[in-house]
């Protein structure tokens, strides 16, 4: 079977992986801060705090920033859940912003009329979630002139992401944002089996989501609230969880890290050769990222009829290639239509699910399946 995303592992990730096994430490060791290091080092960035998965990130950003009850964060309802409930794991609500029909991404224009609705009606959100698709960036630039007049803090969900590039600097800078959050997943561009991480340029951001991360529980005499009773003293002074990163992960992270940039150039260059293969058939092809380079995590196609959808996704199934969809809208979600949203509300999010499908991609992948994936696509057509 061909999946529709793998994660690549060499010889030096696994020898990084063992040595770390057979090191003093397994978990609270020293490469986690030396991933996380690495990280903001290629972001540009200068904070980076790694947890366990990247909903943890997005759950411990919305702390981080202060959401709580009664509170309103917006995201993209072309996303994975975590994306929103990370919202409400702190009791706040969730609304949604509609996408461009054309990327999938947070529409520009939606925000504005969004923005003035909810400014007349005295309901701003207090955190705003874009949410990068298949690698490319939001409009980050035009987010923020928006939102940072209005006292709206942005976290950016660049699950997707990591080695994309915007306005010529890593997604991950936090030039247009507070936090930036990463994803590690192995269908990513690079893994750490499970993992995610925040990065940050606020100091006072980093310290949080490092105090969260593990209890709550600091050992720094400057954060007690007494003095300490000794070497062996900690306090909890805040309600944590344990969201950390075992040295495992960050072994493997790091080893995978020496690699981001050629497994991007291979997913660029795998894209490529779909957008030859597949010209002319009636469907449409991803469009290039604009003002930035993509990652390219996914390669989505669009067929505009659902029929059509439906056999293509059906047929390629069969031929034991594992196409996916990503994804179905998150208002349209039981567990959200029990909180008011339905189908309909946000058409253009709608339109975009009922007419994807992701192709394979992932640095394995090779010219031979591209083609078997290309075939079994014309022949699902014309069939």
């Amino acid at each position: 079977m061909i999946p529709y995303g793998r994660q690549q592992i060499s010889d030096a990730d696994i020898a990084a992986v063992l040595e770390t096994l057979q090191s003093d430490f397994l978990t609270q060791g020293p490469k986690v801060p030396a991933f996380e290091q690495a990280t903001a080092k290629h972001c540009h960035a200068k904070f980076a705090v790694a947890v366990n998965s990247a909903t943890s990130a997005l759950h411990l950003a919305c702390l981080a920033l202060g959401v709580g009850t009664g509170d309103l964060v917006w995201t993209s309802p072309i996303s994975f859940v975590a994306s929103a409930n990370c919202a409400r794991y702190c009791g706040a609500d969730v609304d949604f912003v509609d996408v461009d029909p054309s990327s999938g991404l947070l529409c520009i224009h939606a925000l504005t009329d969004k923005l003035q609705q909810a400014k007349a009606a005295g309901r701003l959100p207090k955190v705003i979630i874009p949410v990068h698709l298949a690698g490319h960036s939001c409009d980050m630039q035009a987010i923020h002139a928006l939102c940072a007049p209005l006292g709206i803090r942005i976290i950016e969900d660049a699950s997707h992401a990591v080695g994309a590039f915007y306005q010529g600097q890593p997604v991950g800078s936090c030039a247009y944002s507070d936090i930036v959050v990463f994803s590690f997943h192995p269908v990513k561009i690079i893994t750490t089996a499970e993992g995610g991480m925040a990065l940050t340029n606020d100091a006072a951001l980093a310290s949080q989501l490092q105090l969260l991360r593990s209890h709550g529980i600091t050992r720094n005499p400057d954060d007690m609230t007494e003095a300490s009773h000794g070497p062996w003293y900690y306090q909890q002074v805040a309600l944590g969880f344990n969201y950390r990163m075992t040295e495992l992960q960050a072994a493997l992270g790091l080893s995978q890290l020496d690699r981001l940039a050629q497994f991007v150039q291979e997913r660029i260059r795998l894209t490529g050769l779909y957008q030859q293969l597949l010209q002319g058939l009636p469907l449409e092809l991803p469009a290039p990222a604009v003002d930035g380079v993509s990652s390219w995590h996914l390669y989505i196609i669009r067929l505009h009829d659902a029929t059509t959808r439906l056999r293509v996704f059906e047929a390629l199934r069969a031929s034991g290639i594992g196409v996916n969809v990503h994804y179905i809208p998150i208002h349209t979600q039981p567990d959200y239509q029990a909180l008011g949203f339905d189908w309909g509300m946000f058409p253009n999010a709608e339109k975009f699910y009922s007419e994807i499908i992701s192709l394979p991609l992932y640095a394995g992948l090779t010219d031979d399946d591209v083609h078997t994936v290309v075939a079994a696509v014309k022949a699902s057509l014309a069939g």
